[in-house]
């Protein structure tokens, strides 16, 4: 098996356990880690056929699952990143969901609960585009949809709101990962000018106008608020069980091999191998082995005489 590249040091974007976040600190452009563009798609084809094979690797050893999460402001290129990172993988085996605005259900349910039904099974990759944090980021900003969910005093008690989410969903995480689902969050860093040009790109292109919502205007409107949202968010639940990752997406090639090496280099990092076989599975494999590679007439005729 091919080694991933090792031009992309997908360290320098994780967001360091107890440290202080300014997402200004944080580069929305890296200078690109390819040279052209086939030297692009050849990087990404060899991103993407290792993540084959270590997805083969996760289903056979049935021991882990693997929980991507993918949090941005709108045209980051969340939708670009899961569709070119994960074209190589077996779609039996991997699972998308989009989380939007909670149902009247969810709402009668605590905040984890909706995401929680969606989790991966073991052997198999699950995909967040949106989750859990919106709770801590979205609801943040808006507080009036902090207000229409009906929580009760106490929750506002031991600091705030924002802390006991904050320790909910680290504990959530720690949980997970005693139980074998590794987590991997992304925040596609994109810059204020370049959300600009994107939103443009989509009123200009009839094919992407469908995108648009007035909607996005409104949120962009609030972009300092986000960026506090989003810095005390990662500051808060980046640990070394489930580390964020500041990915700059103002280039979307570049994004997209930065997270594709960071999930190749997860996998790589668990302690996964194929099923062995016992003595009698064996012999039972050579027997069957041995019925197909025996001519049917042979076989037919031995079948008469016993």
């Amino acid at each position: 098996m091919k080694a991933v590249s090792k031009a992309i040091a997908v360290k320098r974007f994780r967001a360091k356990p107890g440290r202080k976040i300014d997402l200004a600190d944080w580069a929305t452009r890296v200078p690109s880690f390819y040279k052209s563009k086939d030297d692009y798609r050849h990087l990404l084809e060899g991103h993407t056929r290792r993540l084959s094979e270590r997805q083969t690797l996760l289903y056979a050893h049935d021991r882990y699952s693997l929980l991507l999460i993918f949090q941005a402001m709108d045209a980051a290129g969340k939708d670009s990143v899961i569709k070119h990172v994960m074209s190589g993988v077996n779609p039996q085996g991997c699972q998308v969901y989009s989380f939007k605005h909670p149902s009247a259900e969810d709402l009668d349910h605590d905040f984890l609960w909706r995401t929680t039904r969606s989790l991966p099974e073991r052997g198999r990759i699950g995909i967040f585009n949106r989750s859990y944090y919106e709770e801590v980021l979205i609801v943040r900003v808006h507080d009036e949809i902090l207000r229409g969910q009906r929580l009760p005093e106490e929750a506002f008690d031991d600091g705030g709101i924002w802390k006991g989410r904050f320790r909910s969903i680290v504990q959530f995480e720690n949980h997970l990962f005693r139980n074998g689902t590794r987590v991997l969050k992304f925040f596609l860093h994109v810059s204020k000018e370049e959300q600009r040009e994107r939103l443009l790109a989509r009123l200009d292109d009839q094919e992407k106008r469908w995108k648009f919502s007035a909607d996005d205007l409104r949120e962009r409107e609030r972009w300092a608020e986000y960026m506090r949202a989003y810095a005390h968010c990662i500051e808060a639940t980046s640990t070394a069980r489930a580390p964020w990752y500041i990915v700059p997406a103002d280039d979307k090639p570049n994004a997209r091999l930065i997270v594709s090496q960071a999930i190749v280099e997860a996998l790589d990092g668990l302690d996964m191998r194929f099923p062995e076989l016992d003595q009698a599975e064996q012999r039972q494999l050579r027997n069957l082995r041995r019925q197909l590679t025996t001519p049917e007439g042979t076989r037919r005729r031995r079948a008469r005489r016993v």
